[in-house]
């Protein structure tokens, strides 16, 4: 028999990414949105576009998040998470805005290899490594620390953002985590969130780091018409990495993804910029590969 204490919730990640840097809405107490999934929506998509309020672009459904302890009062709350891209532009509401990177702080190398990480997590990390009861335990803390959170930045994964933190809520260095301990003077690592919406968080910027490298999904954050400096500062902005400009310029170039609107804008230096939109017909005219150029380190 079905267990009649369950409550079904949506809970959204909505991205947009003003002026290069990745927003994603707020409700109150730091949580992400949320709202019931009610019957009369044939589907959960049609419900969580009519409780969110706002015009979202592309939509597409993360995971089922069911830990028992996901509870309010005796309720056990299943919430089923989504990704959202909204054109910030585009929005007459004025919903809370938060940086992801206010949450998730190393994850962001645009400027340089995070200095949370050699400075503060991987020595945590390797004292929590070392407290392992057990040589085999040992190895395995060791070998997910290598993977998540690699000494050498050429190896740096962008799309483990969930290993990552979730290393970090088991080492218990993020305040939700239940074996959290406050260091005095420790930098604090993000700003925490109601719950576990964190971890939702988590999942969404690895997924959309992810979609970016093979579905044009990126143009659902950027304006009708762009320059090819705004499109690569975006797809930056997502990956927190600096991109190798010429390549990157090539590879958006071959793939046909964007045409000249004949129309141009001034840059910073003054000088002109071309504007560019993107061909939607080409998804119909081919399979079309991401924005996955090199990367400047």
């Amino acid at each position: 028999m079905a267990d009649a204490s369950i409550q079904i919730e949506l809970s959204a990640v909505i991205v947009a990414v003003p002026s290069n840097q990745p927003r994603v809405v707020l409700a109150p107490q730091d949580a992400l949105p949320s709202g019931p999934f009610a019957t009369e929506h044939r589907t959960m998509e049609q419900g969580l576009r009519a409780w969110a309020g706002l015009p979202l672009g592309y939509v597409e459904q993360l995971y089922t998040f069911a830990d028992s302890d996901r509870r309010k009062g005796n309720k056990r709350i299943v919430s089923i998470g989504y990704l959202a891209l909204l054109r910030q532009e585009k929005t007459k509401s004025n919903p809370t805005w938060s940086s992801w990177y206010k949450h998730m702080p190393w994850e962001d190398h645009r400027k340089g290899f995070s200095p949370l990480i050699a400075d503060y997590i991987l020595p945590q990390l390797n004292a929590w490594k070392n407290k392992a009861p057990e040589t085999a335990a040992k190895h395995s803390r060791a070998a997910r620390i290598m993977t998540a959170f690699p000494s050498d930045k050429r190896r740096w994964n962008e799309e483990l953002v969930l290993q990552c933190y979730e290393l970090l809520w088991e080492a218990g260095l993020v305040e939700e985590s239940s074996h959290f301990k406050s260091v005095k003077k420790a930098p604090q690592l993000g700003t925490p969130m109601s719950h576990d919406h964190r971890r939702i968080l988590a999942t969404a910027m690895a997924r959309l780091r992810a979609k970016i490298k093979y579905r044009p999904v990126v143009f659902e954050l950027l304006p009708d018409s762009f320059t090819l400096l705004q499109l690569q500062e975006t797809v930056e902005a997502l990956a927190g990495l600096k991109l190798h400009k010429p390549n990157f310029r090539r590879l958006i170039k071959s793939q046909g993804l964007v045409e000249e609107t004949g129309a141009v804008t001034r840059g910073a230096s003054g000088r002109p910029a071309k504007l560019f939109a993107f061909r939607r017909e080409t998804l119909r005219e081919r399979a079309v590969a991401g924005t996955k150029p090199s990367r400047s380190f």
